[in-house]
């Protein structure tokens, strides 16, 4: 049988935007995640400095805030973004890795709620963004909507 943490590794694999954005899932435990991707010429969105669009992070900090929500212990199947708000605090240095890191801190019968921060190279305590989001949710537990 495959483990919810092996279902979650395959997100960077077969998800089509993971691969176009060459995301990485760097670390799951239960009901948390880290996922990263690299600077990326392509994904310029102010030419005169380089920097990523947000964009693209924000693809990241969703993905991220998802596979956290796969890896709740309860989590019974496959969620979808409900609400993702983000605010973003500074551009992400151009050619760093951007990271983000999410925890789903909060599930209901149908509703899980996480918080996420993104972050470049290895200057965690320095931002780039914050989010929080309500992610669809199936709980094993507490019946089915």
């Amino acid at each position: 049988m495959t483990s919810p943490s092996d279902i979650a590794q395959q997100f960077a694999t077969f998800l089509p935007h993971c691969k176009a954005l060459n995301m990485r899932m760097d670390m799951l435990e239960p009901s948390q995640a880290i996922m990263s991707m690299p600077y990326d010429k392509r994904l310029i969105g102010d030419p005169e400095t380089g920097v990523i669009h947000g964009g693209a992070v924000s693809a990241l900090m969703d993905t991220c805030g998802g596979a956290s929500v796969f890896m709740h212990p309860e989590n019974a199947g496959a969620s979808v973004t409900l609400d993702l708000r983000i605010d973003y605090m500074r551009p992400a240095k151009p050619g760093e890795r951007i990271y983000a890191e999410s925890y789903c801190f909060h599930a209901t019968r149908t509703v899980a709620f996480v918080r996420v921060t993104a972050w470049a190279g290895d200057k965690k305590d320095e931002m780039v963004a914050t989010a929080t989001g309500a992610f669809s949710f199936k709980h094993k537990t507490k019946g089915r909507a």
